[in-house]
């Protein structure tokens, strides 16, 4: 958690896109599926496997579609 935190910070900082944050964050979930049990492997990448832009559909439905 904590490395994710600072990989998110650091992204910003940088003046990286929202994407880019996205993107880093998702690879690191992806990262930590590697360590849960094999039974439960798969739905752990499943849940990282949305696109960004299916994210954000989703997220401006959410907050009122802007």
């Amino acid at each position: 958690m904590v490395r994710l935190l600072i990989m998110v910070s650091l992204s910003v900082l940088a003046g990286c896109s929202s994407k880019a944050v996205y993107d880093n964050v998702q690879l690191n979930n992806r990262t930590d599926c590697n360590r849960v049990p094999p039974p439960q492997y798969e739905e752990c990448i499943e849940r990282t496997d949305k696109s960004y832009e299916e994210y954000e559909r989703e997220r401006k439905e959410l907050i009122g579609g802007e």
